[in-house]
């Protein structure tokens, strides 16, 4: 965020009552811990991407040549 945007922000705040002011920055620090949280399963993602690949493909395979079992919802 640059610095006018920030200060923007701070303006709009500002011109709130003190209590809206506090809901408005627990919204904020909910949605920006729920903001981290996806862009840390997006890296842990881009990371095991290719061996989920790899996976998917062996498995695959394994299905072609008949050596996969079929499992059921209530099978493990």
């Amino acid at each position: 965020m640059t610095s006018t945007a920030i200060a923007n922000v701070i303006k709009i705040l500002a011109s709130l009552p003190e209590t809206v002011q506090d809901q408005v920055v627990e919204h904020l620090r909910e949605y920006l811990a729920d903001l981290q949280d996806e862009l840390e399963w997006d890296s842990l993602f881009k990371q095991k991407q290719p061996q989920l690949v790899t996976t998917a493909r062996r498995a695959k395979q394994e299905i072609a040549e008949g050596q996969a079992e079929q499992l059921g919802y209530d099978q493990s």
